[in-house]
């Protein structure tokens, strides 16, 4: 609510629920670069703020809010004090001024006589617990789900390790946007993470999935809850998150898309609106717990998403965003065995009361099957027709958004899938953008599949990539984090063709520290290449010098330590001895000025070393190897070796001579079936399988730069015997 006060609403259903308000020693919010700086001791801290609070235990109450303390003691022991809250508080058991001080701190219920020292020297994390008026620890329903807040204004840290330090680094905008999800970040405030966001270089919208498991309202049966539009569509903590979510987005120049799926948590979602398989098998995701999705045929839960879409969509408008609503991935389930989900009871009765089996929806389908899919597929399009219906009723100039999830619906093992889950309903006008998304082909480097994927949408919709959007992500475990690498590139490679760009997601990238930077070529100060040759008859007079940098201590022993700073040779050229005559001069001096000095790259061939065979031999395709086929990669990046084994150097090859370029897999030239792309890399249509050795053969140029923004030529000189000096250095790319 300010710099020094902040606001938990909370929602209780159960007698037994607790809610945290959680500080770490170790910032496991923000990103790296952002964070702030780790300090587990709080000796010399006073904190110290008002304490309101409506709905929840009472400060002198039994089950009162604790503060609980999670660190070590002095002698490095595991150790969680308890302290009351109460005990150091003035005023009322609702309205109190509480003062702590850290260096005389007491655990304990009653003081002085319960007193536990805390010693706050190695505090790994507080939290204050928050329960229900009527919480008794038991597992049962309360009479009546409760609305509570709690407000800590005034807040006074004080003394002289009250002050953290905090990042502050600003990444350029770089054009690409972000994605994210209320799920994983429903407990971190909205302004800490627009702060990141803005601060990483991210621009223009944000599109933001409102999750599947925190937004609604629930009410009891049958022993469990159930999603409910009793007092709402929304919860009270999550429309109070989202409206300051929206108005802080406004405010930092983003704009918003609100996102919703049919996917909901499973163990909330009422038993007849999941989509279910022949056998009647519930749809299920992987998550632990699972997630199920909802049938679009069936009127209740498709009733229910339409009041969330309008409830979401309208907190929006209020902040001053623009009305802007997205479907995200509606399809029929398929499962891990390949059986789709299209025979819940609603979804039997909408396609005829008998509808034929699909127990495989891979390979070759019965006419009477494929029939089946495309009535499905109408059944999809009009429910997602009905929802952006729904929200245009309040909105009429709503943007309208679909998400479509392309290794799922466009499989090259069930070609049949698209009748169901991209439905020719779809196709323009349906809505005003069409998202692509396909994270499990980059992440495996199935690029192949990734360009089939989006040409079979454009095609199958029709929808021109100036009304697409492209999400690039994401990567699920932290221990993954070197797919970001590929995320990176394919957002790099699309972000020129359609509409927009996106990142998914932010809690992945503030977790792994992904920093992206519109770099073309390695160096910041090379931004631009042009695809020209330098002169080719000065260039084979050149002379040529690989070097590497390694720093050397000598110790006073006489000993050495050496650190190779780079793993493969950077090369540097003098084109200066190839000036034969006043025409090579002229030549120069116009190349250099078209390259603006050392501003601009280029292509230089190498006349010692440049091609794929030995340093000048004719290529073939099995010079080089360049990887090693697994079924599922279809990118491979041109190499050339030096030396052998462990030992050799892998030098990148990221300007071949195109024409100059040949593939093998297995040992088998390939005429056809794969295409030279941007930087050097071969792109498959179709995957090599597992254990292919895939080769290659090429002539190449390096990518060079004037190595100074001054070129001293005389004729004088020249004609005198004395040759020039015209240094180049190579561009790092790739």
């Amino acid at each position: 609510t300010g710099a020094h006060g902040l606001r938990v609403d909370l929602s209780f259903y159960r007698n037994d629920d607790l809610a945290g308000l959680i500080w770490w020693s170790e910032d496991k919010v923000d990103h790296p670069l952002l964070g702030y700086a780790t300090n587990r001791d709080y000796r010399r801290c006073r904190l110290s703020f008002r304490w309101r609070s409506s709905g929840i235990k009472p400060l002198d109450a039994v089950n009162g809010p604790v503060l609980t303390i999670e660190g070590r003691d002095a002698g490095g022991v595991p150790r969680t004090w308890y302290v009351r809250l109460w005990n150091y508080a003035t005023g009322t058991s609702t309205d109190a001024r509480v003062s702590l001080d850290f260096a005389a701190l007491d655990g304990g219920y009653a003081l002085p006589g319960d007193a536990v020292p805390v010693w706050a020297g190695d505090i790994d994390r507080m939290f204050v617990s928050l329960v229900p008026v009527d919480y008794d620890g038991m597992p049962a329903n309360l009479p009546a789900p409760v609305e509570a807040w709690a407000t800590l204004d005034d807040i006074l840290c004080s003394g002289s390790g009250a002050v953290l330090s905090i990042g502050d680094v600003h990444v350029p905008p770089h054009g690409l946007s972000i994605a994210t999800g209320y799920d994983d970040s429903y407990n971190v405030t909205p302004e800490r993470l627009v702060r990141n966001i803005v601060a990483l270089g991210y621009r223009g919208s944000v599109n933001h999935y409102v999750g599947m498991s925190h937004y609604y309202r629930l009410e009891p049966a049958s022993g469990g809850h159930y999603v409910s539009l009793t007092g709402g569509a929304l919860n009270a903590p999550c429309a109070t998150w989202h409206a300051d979510w929206a108005a802080r987005l406004k405010a930092a120049g983003l704009g918003l898309i609100v996102s919703l799926s049919y996917e909901l948590f499973d163990a909330n979602c009422w038993n007849d609106w999941k989509q279910r398989a022949a056998n009647g098998d519930p749809a299920q995701t992987g998550w632990v717990p699972p997630s199920t999705l909802l049938s679009p045929a069936h009127a209740g839960a498709m009733g229910y998403l339409k009041a969330v879409a309008r409830a979401f969509v309208q907190i929006a408008v209020v902040a001053g965003q623009a009305p802007r609503f997205q479907i995200g991935e509606p399809w029929w389930w398929v499962m891990p065995d390949h059986r789709i989900c299209l025979y819940d009871t609603a979804a039997r009765a909408a396609l005829g009361g008998n509808p034929p089996v699909i127990n495989d929806i891979r390979g070759v389908l019965t006419a009477a099957q494929q029939g089946v899919l495309d009535a499905a597929g109408v059944l999809l399009a009009a429910s997602t027709a009905a929802l952006f219906a729904a929200v245009r009723a309040d909105h009429a100039a709503c943007e309208r958004l679909m998400l479509v999830y392309l290794p799922t619906v466009a499989d090259d093992a069930a070609p049949e899938a698209k009748r169901a889950n991209v439905p020719v309903g779809w196709a323009s006008p349906a809505f005003d953008v069409l998202q692509l998304e396909d994270y499990d082909w980059v992440t495996t480097g199935n690029r192949g599949a990734s360009a089939r994927g989006r040409a079979l949408a454009t095609a199958r919709l029709g929808y021109p990539v100036a009304q697409q959007h492209y999400f690039s992500g994401f990567v699920l475990n932290a221990t993954d984090r070197a797919q970001w690498a590929d995320i990176a590139a394919a957002a790099h490679e699309q972000k020129r063709a359609v509409a927009e760009t996106f990142i998914w997601a932010l809690p992945q990238v503030l977790r792994d520290g992904f920093t992206y930077f519109d770099i073309t070529g390695g160096e910041g100060d090379v931004q631009d290449f042009d695809e020209v040759d330098f002169p080719l008859a000065i260039g084979l007079g050149a002379t040529v010098e690989p070097g590497f940098s390694t720093a050397v201590v000598t110790t006073a022993s006489g000993h050495e330590q050496r650190n190779a700073d780079w793993s493969s040779a950077r090369m540097r050229y003098d084109a200066g001895p190839g000036l034969r005559s006043e025409a090579d001069v002229a030549a120069l001096i116009a190349f250099f000025r078209a390259r603006r000095g050392a501003a601009k790259g280029f292509r230089f061939r190498d006349p010692i070393d440049h091609s794929s065979n030995a340093m000048t031999g004719v290529p073939a395709a099995t010079d080089q190897p360049i990887g090693t086929g697994d079924g599922v990669r279809t990118r491979f990046a041109l190499v050339k070796r030096y030396g052998v084994g462990a030992d050799a150097e892998v030098r990148p090859i990221t300007r071949p001579v195109p024409v100059s370029v040949r593939v093998a897999v297995s040992g088998v030239a390939m005429a056809s079936g794969w295409t030279l792309g941007a930087g050097g890399v071969v792109d498959f249509a179709v995957a090599p399988v597992a254990g292919a050795a895939v080769t290659a053969g090429f002539t190449f140029d390096v990518p060079v730069r004037f190595a100074e923004d001054r070129l001293s030529v005389s004729l004088a000189t020249f004609a005198a015997g004395e040759v020039a000096t015209v240094e180049l250095v190579e561009v790092r790319e790739g």
